[in-house]
């Protein structure tokens, strides 16, 4: 007996050390252009990396950088070269992504590079370190060096997307190299996109009461090497872009070389003022103190959850970390990560060989925001205990909320909040899916396109995030609060808005709002109730506790019955289906109305496997949810092999660049939605309860840390269909757990 419980303890702290920290990811050989580049960054700073015959380049990517078309703009592109070269031909050559300490080492031949970005100042960090004197030549290469008129097709990357004005181009950088530094910045004029926009939707007569976030931004950066001269620019052309590049040399081989560069955004009055706190930051960095805080920021951030499998399930649980590490590059960044490739785009013709654009280049837009994509990329957050990287979103809405509620005001003279889907980052429709050719009866409120007309429940995911965010790790939500309220009171006023103007009441006959003209995602167009609308209010209401009055107000969810299967339909009516989402499941997840160990669970299994849609329109690509619903439901078959689909290696040597998809690659709403299935499989919650392993395999062995409400953090270990370790923390909460998986021994 003694024996054997040796044994289980030895086993047990075997599983245990394996998952102590995540692997680093490793590479043995070069890559061969940008599309086989590694993630690196921290703060709001993401950056590709890659070794390309013998030299070391990398993208510079910020959150927030946006021009004055509202483009994501790279920073840039750096590119390191040593003499006598050790990572040509080199048999032992290494690149390897640090995830527990958030770096990228690059090794050959007793040369060592150490790349990295500090947490909570915007400064990257270039170390090297060799056995033998090397001579270091530094590039700085900008493809924005002249003006670059938008070509053709080209406009997707920013607000205009297929209509960019005759003439558009996008302003070149300003650069000027200095002894052993060099300053760029780009910096957008008074007039922007944020211009056009407001006239284009009649909004001038508030125009002055608006918050405009283009005007005279400016970003970019000061680099700086210990030992490097300037020695003049070249051009040349990389993946079919010219460039020019600002060349850096030591004047003597050196051992050492430490090159930092930091970086400023700001909307400034003058260009003296953004490079004088350009100035203050590149001056503040302490290479020791910022790298120990980088290491310490990494190693709690891994520690706050984790997911790991070895066997069946070792490659989709490695995939879900690399893209968690992604996601954390972006923790505090100004603007929200992106659903279209975050932090870390690469060349276009990698993407889509037809779209041979510079490395700016993203489809669907830079500053555009499409929530039903980014609600993806920051659901997973809360079980993986990141609610602090959240309020990056969370701002967004806040910042616009002021244009939103001046929208209603123009447009219908009443209160609350209007976010349509393709929201900008200052409150108003693209203007592309807003219409430039749009008939002048047309309401002024309604974005003129056949997939975005009326929808404009989004935002309401992002209101329940914001209260979850209290309900997991009791964060302060006060601030948000106004946006909530506005949010809902939307609905409540511009729906009764509307009964009014076709006839004398503004309640159905039950006293319940009459949601019509609706829209259930892009998908089911002049819906009458659509139940993804009334789940969302009745949730958000329900959660939120403060309108009570209103949520009488909120109709019930419509059912139907097909080939004698009662399930949830997708509205009350509807006139056409426009695209290839499943609203009719939006009660399952997000909004959870029905689940395992919940009422109406045969009803919404109905709609997964009968709804004839909901079969359809099922796959696992992009911001595709099947896997979700799958786990959601408690479907551990259909889950499983949704999950090896769905978070199985992409296309690209770096397994968690995902894509194209629907959108762009990285695909971040694929990675996304692939996090939160699998999540899902493993813990769920319903009131009180914790329901363990409610669609994972009893085969699969499994580690994990995730977070429930309450303050609460559940860590399991499964091996061999029984579950060998269970800690929850507070310990008092384990009264609450439920294993579901009949299949598992405890």
């Amino acid at each position: 007996m003694r024996k054997r419980i040796y044994l289980l303890f030895i086993a047990t702290i075997t599983v245990l050390t394996l998952y102590a920290q995540p692997t680093p990811f490793v590479w043995n050989s070069p890559s061969q252009n940008s599309s086989e580049s590694m993630p690196c960054g921290g703060g709001d700073i993401g950056m590709n990396v890659w070794v390309e015959n013998g030299d070391i380049l990398f993208y510079i990517n910020r959150s927030g950088t946006f021009d004055e078309h509202n483009t994501l703009l790279k920073l840039g592109r750096v590119r390191l070269r040593l003499s006598p070269n050790p990572f040509e031909n080199a048999k032992d050559f290494c690149q390897t992504l640090n995830l527990n300490d958030g770096f990228v080492e690059i090794s050959a031949g007793g040369t060592n590079i150490h790349l990295w970005a500090s947490i909570h100042t915007p400064v990257i960090h270039l170390e090297v370190n060799s056995r033998r004197p090397v001579t270091a030549e530094l590039f700085y290469e900008n493809w924005r060096y002249q003006d670059r008129p938008i070509r053709k097709g080209e406009g997707q990357q920013n607000s205009y997307k297929w209509a960019p004005p005759k003439g558009s181009y996008t302003a070149k950088d300003s650069i000027v190299a200095i002894g052993n530094e060099l300053v760029f910045y780009h910096r957008n004029p008074k007039q922007t996109v944020f211009d056009a926009v407001v006239a284009q939707q009649g909004m001038d007569v508030v125009k002055d009461s608006m918050m405009n976030p283009l005007a005279h931004l400016t970003f970019g950066g000061k680099l700086r090497g210990n030992n490097l001269v300037y020695s003049g620019t070249q051009e040349r052309t990389y993946a079919g872009t010219d460039y020019r590049a600002w060349r850096f040399r030591t004047s003597q081989p050196v051992r050492r070389e430490y090159i930092r560069i930091a970086l400023h955004t700001e909307q400034t009055e003058s260009i003296e003022q953004w490079q004088h706190n350009l100035h203050q930051t590149a001056t503040a960095i302490h290479l020791g103190n910022e790298k120990k805080e980088a290491r310490a920021w990494w190693n709690n951030f891994w520690k706050r959850s984790h997911i790991t499998a070895i066997g069946a399930a070792e490659e989709i649980t490695r995939n879900y970390t690399l893209f968690r590490y992604m996601l954390g590059c972006n923790a505090y960044g100004t603007a929200p990560t992106k659903f279209n490739g975050g932090l870390f785009t690469f060349d276009p013709c990698y993407v889509d060989s037809t779209q041979n654009f510079t490395p700016d280049y993203r489809k669907w837009g830079g500053g555009t925001m499409t929530a039903q994509n980014q609600r993806l990329v920051y659901w997973p957050m809360l079980k993986s205990g990141d609610a602090d990287m959240m309020t990056t979103q969370f701002d967004f809405y806040n910042r616009i909320l002021g244009n939103a509620e001046l929208r209603s005001r123009v447009y219908w003279g009443h209160n609350g909040a209007c976010f349509t889907e393709q929201i900008e980052n200052f409150g108003l429709p693209n203007p592309a899916e807003y219409g430039f050719k749009r008939p002048d009866w047309f309401d002024k409120g309604l974005e003129y396109n056949a997939w975005l007309e009326y929808e404009w429940d989004t935002v309401l995911e992002f209101c329940q995030m914001i209260l979850e965010t209290a309900n997991y790790q009791n964060v302060d939500i006060s601030q948000y609060i106004p946006l909530i309220e506005s949010s809902l009171t939307f609905f409540e006023e511009h729906y009764r808005y509307l009964a009014k103007q076709r006839g004398r009441k503004d309640l159905d006959d039950n006293g319940h709002l009459v949601l019509y003209p609706g829209s259930a995602c892009e998908t089911y167009k002049m819906a009458n109730n659509a139940s993804s609308t009334i789940a969302a209010l009745r949730v958000v209401l329900e959660t939120y506790g403060k309108k009570n009055d209103m949520l009488s107000l909120i109709p019930p969810i419509p059912y139907r019955v097909v080939d004698g299967k009662e399930m949830i339909s997708p509205a009350k009516t509807w006139e056409r289906v426009n695209n290839v989402e499943t609203p009719q499941l939006y009660p399952v997840f997000p909004w959870r109305i029905y689940g395992v160990g919940r009422e109406g669970l045969e009803i919404a299994r109905n709609t997964y496997f009968y709804d004839p849609d909901a079969i359809k329109f099922r796959s696992h690509m992009g911001w595709k949810q099947d896997n979700i619903w799958a786990a959601c439901l408690g479907l551990t078959e259909e889950a499983v092999r949704l999950a090896l689909l769905k978070l199985g290696d992409g296309p690209y040597r770096f397994p968690a660049f995902w894509g194209p998809g629907y959108d762009w690659s990285p695909d971040h709403n694929h990675g996304g939605s692939g996090m939160i299935g699998l999540q899902e499989m493993l813990l769920q919650t319903n009131g009180t309860q914790i329901y363990l392993f409610p669609a994972w395999p009893s085969a699969w062995d499994v580690q994990f840390k995730l977070h429930a409400p309450g303050n609460t953090t559940v860590e399991a270990t499964l091996k061999n269909g029984k579950l060998v370790k269970l800690t929850v923390n507070p310990e008092s909460r384990t009264k609450d757990i439920v294993i579901i998986n009949n299949n598992i021994i405890r």
